[in-house]
């Protein structure tokens, strides 16, 4: 297990700032001069690193070092704080404890930790379009009672989704445990340790799935029309799994990746939005995926980003539920609904990043007294739920415009117990999803990306043109000013907040002479596509007008800027523009 990256740029930190107090690099410098002047060859040039090594050895500059840098440690009990001066290790949670620095956990340790390994196999196109072809959970502590801490195993991987009974193929994996335990363990250790812990999850489940049938029963004894409301319990994961939705959602904290709660529902809004695939009719398939399969293809359905955006929610310490209902003509739709110290309800849709104010309206009032008009596209709502709780809603209508979200008041919202939950989706419960993986920060240089996608725009209008017998002339000047629109139309996406365009539209009137037009198109796109966006941009009829202008004096200008997220998303702005000058 690996430090996070804010602890190790302060253990980096730490160890830099005791090398300088030390003055090693002087005494490294002094030492690599004299063993220069007294070792070195006449005919030799170069001074190998093993030479230097040696020579800092046998002057005793490592061990002097070594003996400064001391780790402190404490009381295996108590957590980390926030000095980066205590190495880590596993603890039955898999979460960071304090340890004896001088070596790691032993076997025994090692083998209460019940997190699997996730290993997700993705496929991508030459186009860069992703497919989830598999998703496995590797149970790797056999590797614990094998000879030398090596062992060697073969795995089928299956499909997911309708094909999760298909074999896509064999993996041959070899675990090897470094450093090497001190003892291992014998195989019959092990396989009794898993063989409890299956027993023991077998039983949680059977409990839970007891205590949710007998819920369901009081739910729906309520009222009989409960029965009809879209109140999700369990729901099957790519492998075909039955999970309780709880564990789908975990607090996430994103680090320095992303800075505010706006940032985060932006960033799982460019993440793609793509139904699971279906074969023949019948409606909607269902698969709720795991946050590591949804991030590692990088598009998913509305639950995916739903729980996705609400476990990034919790993290910046938010009061946030998953919802389940139905938006316009009674199309199953999931979003996220944070509850404000004051009683704010909002909603956030994670698949367009929009914020709605919920306020309810008044079914007894008179028909002629005004209520508020909702701006929101959902109609009903079923249920809520988070990592730790899950509500119905029991109240006459599960209309959302007069749903009432005080969530505490059991008459309009019947709970399950926080323990049931607790007992099969806490952290570290044997029956619960692997700890979520942290962000990974993007791969993607956006100026480089924008520029190549600009070139390849500007190459594709020109052979456009070209083959309707017109000319294209680009001006680079025109183009450059497009840039601040661009990022304030991201910059109003992420913050709900406009500026910097009225600096904009001052430029372009200075730009476009008198008795000329202008014209421009903007766009945008989750995808670094050229050709499939300009292929979309064509069916725009206001864009091929500007794409296809004809005239005295055209000049044309296309500006791209690439604004990258985490998980290597990115939302890709284009805009096409055009002056002429006016013939009357």
């Amino acid at each position: 297990m690996s430090l996070p990256p804010e602890k190790a740029s302060e253990l980096k930190q730490l160890i830099h700032q005791q090398l300088s107090k030390m003055d090693v690099h002087g005494r490294i410098r002094e030492i690599l001069a004299e063993t220069i002047r007294e070792e070195l060859a006449p005919d030799q040039q170069h001074l190998s690193t093993e030479d230097l090594i040696k020579a800092l050895r046998r002057r005793g500059i490592i061990d002097d070092v070594m003996k400064e840098l001391n780790f402190v440690t404490d009381s295996v009990d108590q957590e980390l704080p926030s000095s980066p001066k205590q190495p880590i290790c596993f603890d039955r949670q898999s979460t960071l404890k304090k340890s004896d620095g001088t070596r790691m956990a032993d076997s025994t340790t090692m083998l209460s930790i019940s997190d699997p390994i996730h290993m997700v196999l993705i496929k991508t196109d030459i186009f860069g379009e992703t497919t989830l072809v598999a998703s496995y959970f590797l149970e790797w502590r056999s590797v614990l009672g094998s000879e030398n801490g090596v062992t060697s195993l073969t795995v089928e991987l299956m499909g997911v989704g309708t094909e999760s009974k298909v074999s896509v193929g064999i993996l041959n994996i070899k675990l090897e445990m470094y450093p090497p335990l001190n003892q291992t363990l014998s195989q019959e250790v092990v396989n009794t340790q898993l063989a409890l812990e299956r027993q023991k999850t077998a039983e949680k489940e059977r409990l839970f799935l007891v205590y949710a049938k007998q819920w369901w029963r009081e739910y729906l004894q309520i009222r009989p029309s409960h029965n009809s409301r879209l109140v999700k319990i369990f729901a099957q994961d790519e492998n075909g799994i039955n999970r309780p939705v709880c564990s789908y959602v975990k607090p996430l904290r994103a680090g320095r990746l992303l800075d505010t709660p706006r940032q985060a529902a932006r960033f799982v809004n460019v993440l793609g939005y793509e139904r699971a695939p279906v074969i023949g009719g019948g409606g909607k398939q269902e698969q709720w995926c795991t946050l590591l399969a949804f991030l590692c293809r990088n598009k998913g359905d509305c639950e995916d980003h739903a729980n996705l955006l609400c476990s990034l929610l919790l993290g910046y310490g938010l009061e946030a539920f998953v919802c389940v209902g139905t938006k316009a003509k009674g199309v199953p739709h999931a979003w996220v609904m944070t509850c404000g110290t004051d009683g704010t309800i909002t909603f956030w849709e994670s698949l367009t990043g929009h914020r709605y104010i919920h306020k309810p309206t008044n079914p007894d009032e008179p028909p002629l007294a005004e209520q508020p008009k909702p701006l929101y596209p959902y109609r009903t709502v079923g249920c809520v739920f988070n990592h730790q709780m899950f509500l119905g809603n029991c109240q006459p209508s599960d209309a959302v415009e007069t749903c009432v979200f005080d969530l505490n008041d059991e008459s309009k919202w019947k709970p399950m117990s926080e323990e049931a939950i607790k007992s099969v989706c806490a952290p570290g419960a044997t029956t619960s999803l692997p700890p979520f993986p942290p962000l990974c920060a993007s791969t993607i240089d956006a100026s480089v990306t924008s520029n190549e996608i600009e070139m390849q725009l500007r190459l594709l209008v020109s052979e456009h043109r070209k083959d309707l017998g017109l000319t294209t002339v680009w001006e680079d000047q025109l183009s450059y000013l497009l840039s601040p629109a661009l990022a304030s139309y991201e910059f109003e996406r992420t913050t709900s907040i406009s500026a910097g365009n009225e600096e904009f539209q001052d430029a372009i009137r200075r730009a476009v002479p008198d008795g000329h037009t202008f014209k421009g198109f903007p766009i945008h796109f989750v995808y670094r596509n050229a050709r499939r966006a300009f292929a979309t941009c064509l069916r725009s009829p206001f864009c091929e007008e500007i794409i296809c202008c004809r005239g005295d004096q055209v000049r044309l200008a296309v500006r791209v800027r690439v604004f990258t997220y985490p998980e290597s998303a990115c939302a890709v702005w284009i805009m096409f523009a055009c002056k002429y000058r006016s013939v009357l």
